[in-house]
């Protein structure tokens, strides 16, 4: 069975696994620096200013040459709107650079990175990095979990709240930032509370508008790559449906080893189909146009292993069991309440071997959770974005299914930009740009961050990261995210 982390390509999403509980001794500061540097000091440093600010207490300390990073939890509201009705705890990390630099709010979307890592706007302003876990994802969940507080205001109020608490320590320019779902996120914070942030770099982020119009999609799949790519990836998702029985069997066999259960779903059949129908979405999404060598290249004559092999590697025959689900709760719901969910259609298989077409999200929400959608949500943001965004800069991949329907920018907007990385992934960076669009992006995010130079200002082009590469912090490697079907 596919591991979720196995061969996928780095994204800037940073998405964390680490389950941590309670309260732990912080870790020996590395000896040598200054506070100002990241290294400690024994007295009074930015490790008490942190735990100063009502609300936070310290989870972990952990060293890292040139910075301090702690991880923390935050007493939030469970209700922003009604305080007083309960608290829950949510993890924060502070990767510290120094309090003279600027700050960028980094929010994944999911659970959050305990291990130190340092976004692509982080480096190149050389600043510090706040990183926040998002609601709901355990162990930030209150309990009991009242589903009806997870929604986009709420978290960009947890955000405010954050930013609010920590401005009295940062007090120079903040930037947030995020991929995917954390674009998503970095985006609705700006709506919500368009004075709190000096700019906003939303990677990767889909724009789901109308939920029930997804052409952009089938568009987007007739064309993407190549024809012989396409061709490849298309037969290969048909084969694993005309060869469903044997293939279920071999399904029923690691279910049975693993122990997987399909209460959620509701059977191994409906599993089985919703993994295969995330197959090319799947591919595009995470791979290269290179990778298509891969890809079987003629599925008919390929044996049932090779079939599987490629499903499992791509879309995972774990992701749709209970146990796969679970995690993702909290974006399936949202999913299926406000962000909205894609579908597409598969001209290339006949209809008799589709049974369920691509499943909606309340099919991955226990049935306890209770969900109704919630149409205005969107279409409010995407109308804020179009006529007032300021200082936002939306980047995407060429070849991302994701980016079929992005966000754009209106005569309204002021000193934005929606940039397309040529040949690129939901992986998509500012580095990926075209070099005129990457000078400017830079540009941007310096001066954005208060940090430009006049060399900067009057040429564009002399535009490069502040910070030089660290091979660790900067390191692009996440845990999968749930590819078509969220």
């Amino acid at each position: 069975m596919r591991k979720a982390l196995r061969w996928l390509l780095a994204l800037a999403v940073f998405i964390g696994t680490m389950s941590t509980a309670g309260a732990a001794t912080a870790a020996q500061p590395e000896a040598g620096s200054s506070t100002k540097s990241g290294t400690s000091t024994a007295s009074s440093d930015i490790k008490d200013q942190l735990l100063a600010i009502p609300g936070m207490s310290l989870i972990q300390e952990k060293p890292y040459t040139g910075y301090r990073y702690f991880v923390l939890n935050y007493t939030q509201p469970i209700d922003h709107r009604h305080p007083s009705k309960g608290t829950f705890q949510q993890r924060i990390t502070v990767l510290h650079k120094d309090a003279s630099r600027p700050t960028v709010f980094f929010t994944g979307g999911y659970s959050v990175n305990t291990n130190p890592t340092r976004s692509e706007p982080t480096r190149i302003v050389d600043g510090n990095q706040v990183s926040l876990e998002y609601r709901f994802f355990t162990p930030s969940r209150p309990d009991p979990a009242d589903w009806s507080k997870l929604d986009i205001w709420q978290a960009a109020s947890d955000q405010h709240r954050v930013f609010t608490a920590l401005k009295k320590i940062y007090a120079k320019k903040w930037l947030s930032t995020g991929g995917s779902k954390g674009g998503m996120t970095a985006t609705y914070y700006e709506r919500f509370y368009p004075r709190d942030m000096d700019g906003v770099v939303a990677y990767v982020a889909p724009n789901d508008v109308v939920n029930k119009e997804d052409s952009a999609y089938d568009r987007f799949f007739a064309k993407v790559g190549t024809k012989e790519c396409r061709d490849r990836l298309n037969a290969v998702q048909r084969e694993a449906l005309v060869r469903r029985e044997p293939l279920e069997k071999k399904y029923a066999e690691v279910v049975a080893a693993e122990g997987f259960t399909f209460t959620t779903i509701g059977s191994l059949d409906r599993a089985y189909e919703a993994v295969v129908l995330d197959y090319v979405w799947g591919f595009w999404q995470y791979s290269l146009l290179a990778d298509c060598e891969s890809i079987p290249a003629d599925a008919k004559n390929a044996t049932d292993d090779d079939i599987w092999t490629s499903i499992d590697t791509i879309s995972g025959f774990s992701a749709y069991t209970d146990q796969g689900l679970e995690r993702y709760t909290p974006y399936y719901y949202q999913a299926g309440t406000q962000l909205g969910a894609p579908d597409i259609k598969f001209p290339h298989i006949e209809k008799k071997y589709i049974r369920y077409g691509y499943q909606p999200p309340r099919n991955f929400v226990p049935r306890d959770i209770s969900m109704k959608f919630q149409p205005s949500a969107m279409r409010d943001v995407d109308n804020w974005v179009k006529h007032r965004a300021q200082h936002m800069l939306f980047v995407y991949g060429q070849n991302d299914p994701w980016g079929s329907e992005p966000f754009h920018v209106g005569k309204g907007a002021k000193d934005s930009y929606v940039f397309t990385a040529p040949g690129l992934n939901h992986g998509a960076n500012v580095a990926g740009l075209v070099p005129e669009q990457k000078a400017l992006a830079t540009a941007r995010i310096l001066e954005w961050a208060g940090v430009a130079s006049t060399a900067v200002r009057s040429n564009p082009s002399a535009a490069k990261p502040l910070a030089t590469y660290d091979a660790r912090l900067d390191k692009r490697n996440i845990e999968r995210e749930p590819t078509l079907r969220p």
